[in-house]
């Protein structure tokens, strides 16, 4: 089976930007999201970040335009049905994700890979609710995806050797460098260890040892991270932390892998980060941090 054409499920930030990542390595591309204003929402985002990357001389304004001209945005779903590869990337709800994955199993070539973007819900829950979860694996993308390099390939117990090692040559082919897992375990590599980096940058807050600026200040400079943990979390989302830490609590029934209390009140309020313009810091309408 050869990849010819791409699906991506959801076109929030990780899905509008997977599937740009797609495009602009020359693959045609389905943007599929059940909500036209999402849609919307992606292609006006995605036409201000590739406009700065023009001006900024990292791609030619012909090489964005074919990308764009090879990019679908659609709310149907039966729009996906020739793609050798779908990328799920919707909310990090498993009963949503296993839904999904039936349809696309009723809708898809026999060979089609369907994986799903997520880093807490590994395959094996969603594998069941297809007729062949051999071809089933979690295909993980960093935020921005448009940026980060890495993609984490995992595969479950029921993922062929076939699936796995098809997703590594795919994630080579649009110019990221994969890590292929060869066991499931919720966090995969980064997040695991990144979950643990932010542990501790709450507790220090949360305990009045220092404030989130001072914290993340002390990250990028000692420890040379490009940003520090409370200002990633205002990047992908603070709802998304939540979610993500939930799903491990509902999992283990351990209190270390609750959301913490400061993320709860937050998510309570609408501070969702820098899409809502407050999170741990404030954000003007461009996004630009104002500070907290």
């Amino acid at each position: 089976m050869e990849i010819n054409n791409v699906a991506v499920a959801g076109s929030g930030a990780m899905g509008s930007q997977i599937a740009m990542v797609c495009a602009l390595a020359g693959y045609p591309v389905v943007l599929q999201d059940i909500s036209q204003e999402s849609l919307q929402h992606a292609k006006h985002f995605l036409e201000k970040q590739m406009e700065r990357r023009v001006e900024k001389g990292r791609y030619s304004r012909r090489e964005v335009g074919e990308a764009f001209r090879r990019l679908t945005f659609t709310t149907e779903i039966e729009e996906m049905e020739n793609a050798n590869i779908v990328i799920e990337a919707i909310v990090e709800k498993l009963d949503a994700k296993r839904e999904l994955f039936t349809k696309l199993d009723r809708l898809v070539a026999p060979d089609t890979i369907l994986a799903t973007n997520s880093s807490t819900i590994v395959s094996s829950k969603i594998a069941d609710a297809v007729s062949r979860p051999e071809n089933v694996c979690n295909i993980h993308f960093f935020n921005p995806a448009l940026v980060m390099e890495l993609v984490e390939v995992v595969k479950g117990p029921h993922t062929s050797e076939g699936t796995a090692a098809k997703s590594v040559e795919f994630v080579e082919s649009i110019r990221k460098v994969p890590v292929l897992l060869n066991k499931e375990i919720s966090g995969f590599i980064a997040n695991r260890i990144l979950g643990k980096l932010t542990d501790e940058a709450i507790f220090l807050y949360e305990n009045g040892y220092a404030t989130p600026e001072e914290i993340d200040l002390a990250c990028m400079k000692a420890l040379n991270h490009p940003i520090g943990p409370f200002a990633l979390m205002d990047l992908t989302g603070l709802d998304v932390h939540y979610l993500v830490r939930k799903q491990r609590y509902d999992e283990s029934g351990d209190e270390k892998d609750k959301p913490s209390r400061t993320v709860t009140e937050k998510v309570e309020k609408g501070e969702l980060g820098k899409k809502t313009g407050k999170g741990f810091y404030d954000y003007d309408a461009q996004g630009n941090r104002l500070g907290r």
